[in-house]
């Protein structure tokens, strides 16, 4: 007599719906809470890091207070320190190649989104791009040094030769300084821009291009003035993101800025930041200059973060406007 087969159980009967219904709530649970730890236990590392170097710089606070900041002279020697020099090539140098970085990014942004080549050909450029953020910070430092500068070195002194007068203009060219540096530090930041530039014009509605091009409107007429108005907001996070970005750049800035503790003009006079000073000079500090230096590194995180707090606000502002078109 054959024995009778059992036949398997289907997917809808009760009980195993239930155990799977069962199974995904406690994954669903898990999964929020570990979303919750992970997000929460970033926010109390970015505090355990501030509250760490603040703790670290407080000597120096309490030795200079707030003098530390407009304070021009870095003389370990004598164990006096101050910083203006330093934020003031910090904001320079990262300005600088902001405005050179800006202008270009922009342009490959609606270069690689509005259609003027074929897809695959624009995921080769978009990828050569995104290439360039992958390049290490001493290889652009050696670039600069072997490429930029020679170039920018008779630049400015022809220009200090003939315009002279002129204080962006004012002193010749020794080599390393301010314009060198943007320059190299524009193409660093470049592929931020140019993606968050472009995921911003990617953002304005299809409809308000198709109904301007029905009524005759050119594509430049259409991205002049209808892409990159709806996206100004956020290029300017794009931007904004870059500065952050640059600001905080360490070893090509050490390489090609001078390492000069002056506040200059001159595009070409050689300058400090406050990156560089650290990374030249905190393996060797000794006592209180240990905490001057983790005293401009709060000064740094505290620049960063701002600007890094307002271009975030502004994409995100940027994105619910657009939302809303």
């Amino acid at each position: 007599m054959q024995a009778a087969t059992v036949p398997p159980l289907a997917a809808n009967t009760p009980w195993v719906g239930n155990k799977k219904a069962q199974r995904s709530k406690v994954f669903d649970v898990f999964f929020s809470w570990a979303t919750f730890a992970a997000s929460w236990g970033t926010v109390a590392l970015l505090v355990w890091i501030a509250l760490e170097v603040g703790y670290a710089a407080l000597p120096a606070v309490k030795q200079y207070g707030f003098g530390f900041i407009v304070g021009t002279e870095w003389d370990t020697n004598n164990d006096v320190y101050g910083a203006l020099p330093l934020i003031y090539g910090t904001l320079v140098s990262a300005a600088l190649a902001l405005l050179i970085a800006t202008p270009l990014g922009v342009a490959i942004a609606v270069f690689l989104t509005e259609d003027y080549l074929p897809l695959k050909i624009r995921s080769i450029f978009k990828f050569l791009v995104e290439l360039l953020a992958a390049i290490p910070s001493v290889i652009y430092g050696l670039w600069g040094i072997y490429v930029v500068i020679p170039i920018t070195t008779p630049l400015g002194n022809w220009l200090n030769a003939h315009l002279g007068w002129i204080p962006i203009f004012s002193t010749p060219s020794s080599g390393p300084g301010f314009l060198p540096a943007a320059f190299v530090l524009a193409i660093m930041i470049l592929p931020t821009i140019a993606a968050l530039a472009g995921s911003a014009l990617k953002m304005t509605p299809q409809a308000l291009k198709e109904g301007a091009a029905a009524l005759g409107a050119t594509r430049w007429d259409v991205i002049l003035q209808i892409s990159l108005p709806i996206a100004a907001s956020g290029i300017f996070g794009a931007a904004v993101l870059g500065l952050g970005r640059a600001m905080g750049e360490t070893m090509a800035l050490a390489m090609l800025i001078g390492n000069n503790n002056q506040i200059s003009a001159s595009l070409f006079a050689p300058a400090n930041t406050i990156a560089s000073l650290l990374a030249n000079h905190f393996g060797e500090a000794t006592g209180l200059e240990v905490a001057a230096l983790m005293y401009l590194s709060f000064i740094l995180m505290a620049l960063t973060l701002g600007i890094n707090a307002v271009a975030e606000v502004i994409l995100e502002r940027t994105g619910a406007t657009t939302r809303q078109l």
